[in-house]
Parts: structure tokens; sequence; C-alpha cells
């Protein structure tokens, strides 16, 4: 009775909830109520994206699949084909399989551990130990069938403890490959828009060369009837082979940027070398992104919810670590047959069976427990300094994200007025020249500003398609964070 009133205790002790360690708290953070690039401080910005000012969330669905505001079937088959091959999210989902693991082994120590104990021996027993009398100095077999089990009750909840930080690693690693996800399509992206807007810049060098070949040939024709001098026709010469020195850098970046994307699908480099090939324009998205209040972003970035999650690991790790501070309780039992007599090992009086409790307590180790508790406590403040570290990271990316958005949009703005003001006034440099009303130089230097400012225009269309791009993964989007399975598979894409 009194070995069943003892377990009895400690059964009661369990079900209270006795649990050795800190509760977790999810950290408090001073979130900003608004974004300072859209206040009103910030007329200029705010322009970027006004429909942030009210406290709406953004559609998930829309942020989930952002990549669909730009209305590019090609994209959006790139970011499919990426979701489903490319090799750092197989990495990932690897890792939830292998933190899924853990977890399992983990609760595995709340339940009792039962094995088999099957055996055959021939023994030879000391005629002078302890024993029945006619037992002794014998020679015999000694057949048994049975199986032994023990169990610890987790009086203190370490083994509680260790469970709760396996589920926290475990969702941590669902939100890790969440991450990979929203960087790798934010790679995609920003490389595709690269790559387009690279064409387009190729595309208008070897339109200006084609131009300014045009303007060398009508440059000879005039020096060959004494209306135009040397200098003029190597002018146009240097300036020429000036514009198509342009084109092979333009067209190895464009190149080294497609081998790019073909890695991220988790592909050779040269996969997309045919799909891309032909032209097509630099894609375009809308000039205003809902993008809601700092405090949604908390939830929507996966990284600061991995970080959030691994801080939560790290304080149950504290309990682990104070639990062996305490005594360890186990049962332990045993049942077996038991017989020299392969014949009779399954009758009733083969029977043999004992149970009962028992007590492991580190009485002195020098210090190593409580160091041990220091350790865990500081990897702890470690990891919750990281946390606030990310949090502020992630608010500096979306800030950064808004004022590149809204100054690159108006930056644009004036290259388009430029470049209509360049290609006037290099249509009237050629025809003054022709008239002989100008001189040759400044055909050439018309010529010069035009293609400048065409570049610097295309260039500055795909730093907005990227600038967005950045919005998007700044903002955490490519992932729903609602319908993200954290005890199943990963979904794809």
């Amino acid at each position: 009775m009194k070995g069943r009133a003892w377990i009895a205790v400690l059964l009661a002790c369990v079900q209270a909830g006795c649990m050795v360690g800190p509760d977790y708290h999810p950290p408090q953070l001073d979130v900003p109520p608004v974004w300072g690039e859209l206040s009103p401080a910030a007329d200029d910005n705010a322009q970027a994206s006004d429909a942030s000012a009210d406290a709406n969330a953004p559609q998930r669905a829309q942020m989930a699949t952002w990549w669909e505001v730009f209305h590019d079937p090609q994209l959006a088959s790139l970011m499919q084909w990426a979701a489903a091959a490319n090799l750092d999210l197989q990495q990932a989902a690897e890792r939830i399989r292998q933190a899924r693991a853990l977890r399992t082994i983990a609760a595995a120590t709340l339940w009792p551990n039962v094995g088999s104990q099957d055996s055959y021996a021939r023994e030879h027993s000391s005629a002078n130990s302890l024993g029945s009398p006619n037992a002794l100095g014998r020679t015999f077999n000694l057949y048994q069938v049975g199986f032994d089990a023990s169990w610890e009750i987790d009086v203190f909840g370490g083994n509680r403890r260790a469970e709760e930080a396996a589920d926290a690693r475990l969702e941590a690693a669902q939100f890790d490959w969440a991450s990979v996800l929203v960087t790798l399509l934010g790679e995609v992206g920003s490389n595709y828009v690269t790559y387009r807007s690279l064409q387009q810049r190729v595309r208008i060098a070897t339109d200006n060369v084609k131009s300014q070949r045009d303007t060398l040939a009508l440059t000879r024709r005039l020096f060959a009837a004494g209306l135009a001098t040397d200098l003029d026709v190597a002018r146009a010469e240097a300036q020429v082979a000036t514009t198509e020195a342009t084109i092979p850098l333009l067209t190895t970046q464009a190149r080294q940027t497609m081998h790019v994307l073909g890695v991220l699908l988790g592909e050779p480099p040269m996969t997309l070398a045919q799909e891309l090939d032909a032209m097509a324009p630099i894609p375009k998205g809308p000039p205003l992104v809902e993008v809601g209040i700092p405090s949604e972003l908390l939830q929507r970035r996966p990284d600061l919810r991995r970080s959030e999650r691994q801080l939560a690991a790290a304080t149950a790790e504290i309990g682990v670590a104070t639990r062996d501070l305490y005594p360890r309780f186990f049962v332990t039992g045993f049942g077996a047959l038991q017989s020299i007599d392969a014949s009779s090992l399954f009758s009733w009086p083969s029977r043999a069976a004992s149970i009962g409790p028992s007590m492991s307590w580190t009485v002195f180790d020098a210090g190593v427990i409580r160091a041990n508790i220091t350790l865990t406590t500081a990897q702890q403040q470690e990891l919750l300094a990281s946390y606030r570290s990310v949090v502020l990271t992630a608010f500096q990316e979306v800030e950064d994200a808004l004022v590149a958005f809204a100054q690159d949009q108006k930056r644009r703005d004036d290259l388009a007025t430029a470049t209509a003001s360049n290609q006037r006034a290099a249509d009237l440099a050629l025809q003054l020249y022709v008239q002989g009303l100008t001189d040759f130089l400044s055909v050439l230097q018309a010529q010069l500003n035009l293609f400048t400012s065409q570049d610097a225009l295309a260039q500055s269309e795909g730093t907005i398609a990227v600038d967005l791009v950045a919005l998007y993964k700044a903002l955490g989007g490519g992932w729903d964070p609602v319908t993200l399975p954290l005890q199943g598979e990963p979904a794809q894409g």
C-alpha cells in the first residue's frame, strides 16, 4: 500500500502541472502605429502607397501571389517552377521532417518504454553462492520469455518542457521554409525584371547604333560633297564604336542574370536560354501598394515568426536544464515466463514478475547543472536580442522599400520628360546640321544625350519593378500565414 500511495502522490503532482523553468510569453515590442515614410510628414513619399494610411490589412490573396500585379504570364510560370523545384526550398522541407521526427522523440519520453526480454542460456551455478541447495553447483538450461517496462514520472515537467521546445522548433522549421520561399520568389522576381531591363537596354543601344550609323553615312556623303570635314567623319565613327561597345557588356549581364534564374529553378544555368530569348517588355506594377500597418508585419513575415519560435524553444530549454536540479522518479516492471525445461516454459508455475518505483538524483556534479542552466539562460537572452534585432531590420527594409519605390517613380517621370526632350533635340540638331546652320559636334552631343537618357529611362523602369518586388518581399509576400500547415507537409508555392 505504501508503494501505491507513493506513486499516487507523484501522479497527483504531475496532474497538478508542476513545471520547472520559466513559462514563455511573447516579447512586448514598441511598434509604430504607421509607416514613417507614409506619414503626413513625408508628403513626397506618401504618394507611393497612400492605401496604407488606413488600418485595413492588405488582401491575403494578393500578398501571397504578389507577382500577379505585374500581369506577366511568364513571370508567374517561373514563380510556380521555382516553388516546385528550388533546391534550397527542398532542403528547408527536409529540415521540417527532421524537426517533426525530433518532436516525436521528445514526446515519447512521456510514455512508458516497453521491451521484449526473450533469452536462452546454458548456466552453471556456483556451489558457494546463495540459493537453493538443490541448485548449487548444477549445470542447467534457462529459458525466458517476457517483457520489461520503465516509465519516468515527469514530476517536475522536464520532459514536458523538452516536448514544448520540440514543438516550437517544429514551428520554427515551418516558418524557416516559408522564409526561404519568400526570399526565393523575391529573387526570381527581381532577377526576371533585371533580365528584361537589360534586354531593353540592349535593344536601345542597338537602335541607337543604327541611328548613329545613318548619321555616319550622311556625314560621309557630305564629306564627299565637300560639305563636311574629315573630323566630322572621325567623330561620327567614334560615336558609333562607343555605342556598340556597350552592347557586349549589357549582353553579358543579361546572360548572367538568365543563368541565375536557371539555378533558382533548380536547373542548369542555360535552361531558360530559349524560353527567355524573345524580347519582352519590362514588367510594370501598380503605382500604389496597400501595405497595411507595422504591427501586421510581425505575423506576415515568416522570418520574424521563425525567430520568435526559436526564442520560445530556448525558453523551454531552460526548464529542461533546471529539471536536473531535482530528483527523477521511475516506475519499472518486469514480467516473464522462466523455466529450466522448455516443455514447461508456458505453464502457470513458470511465471515471474516484479514492479516498483525508483529514484535518481545527482547529489554532486561540481556545478555542471547550474552552469548548464546559466548557459541555456544566456542562449535564451541572446535569441531575445536577436528577435528584437530582426524585427527592427524588417521595419527598416519596409521603410527603405517604400521610399525607394516612391522616389524612383518620380525619377522615372523626370527621365521620361528628359528623353522626350532629347529626342526632339537630336532631330532638330540633325536637321540644322544638314542645312548648315549648326556644327556636327552639336549633332553628336544631342545623339549621345538621347542614348544616355533612353538607357537611364530603361534602367529606371527596371529599378521601379525591382523596388516593388523588394517591397512585397519586405512585407512578407509570397506565402499565406493562415493556410500554412504547421503539422503537415509544407505546401508548395
